[in-house]
């Protein structure tokens, strides 16, 4: 009776983090949902060159419900000759066991640190860089809809006073940061 209570156990373990990670697939992008108040206009950055100034890869250090998966964004500025976005989600089982997926989304340029990010067989959706620090350590990124936004930084720790400030920008600019969950 044990092994077989373990075997359930595992399967419905196994079970829930597969949910985790198909949330996580569209989690990301969402359409569904806004974290913000799209009646709000939303600000960008002008600080740097954009995508040769935030490329690279960021920790995600703050998200919103849904995107607890989400663990990497990097923008790629010369992907096969165009801009792109990738995303890196991660979930772990009780066992250790982890699973990785990874998805690239094509980035047309809209303006300065803003993007259209196209895949097919999915809506299009914006992202903006709202926010970045002087060094380009750490970003507040959203989107005119309030889909999603997050905290980035190129660190998975540390940074705490940068943390914040991400944070307060992403309030003013009509995100209900109650809800974003800091790593």
């Amino acid at each position: 009776m044990r092994h077989t209570m373990r075997n359930w156990t595992n399967r419905i373990t196994y079970f829930v983090a597969a949910l985790a990670l198909a949330g996580c697939a569209s989690g990301p992008m969402a359409p569904d949902r806004s974290f913000r108040d799209t009646g709000q206009p939303l600000s960008v950055t002008t600080r740097g060159n954009g995508m040769q100034d935030m490329g690279g890869p960021w920790f995600v250090r703050g998200y919103f419900p849904g995107d607890g998966g989400l663990a990497m964004v990097t923008l790629l500025p010369d992907l096969h000759g165009q801009q792109a976005v990738e995303f890196r989600t991660e979930a772990c089982l009780l066992s250790g066991d982890c699973e990785t997926d990874t998805e690239i989304w094509m980035a047309r340029p809209l303006g300065q640190n803003r993007w259209q990010l196209n895949r097919e067989g999915d809506a299009p959706r914006q992202m903006w860089v709202v926010w970045v620090d002087d060094d380009f350590r750490t970003a507040a990124i959203g989107t005119p809809d309030g889909s999603y936004g997050w905290i980035l930084d190129r660190r998975p720790e540390g940074g705490a006073d940068r943390l914040r400030a991400a944070a307060e920008i992403l309030n003013f600019n009509g995100y209900d940061t109650s809800r974003i969950k800091v790593r």
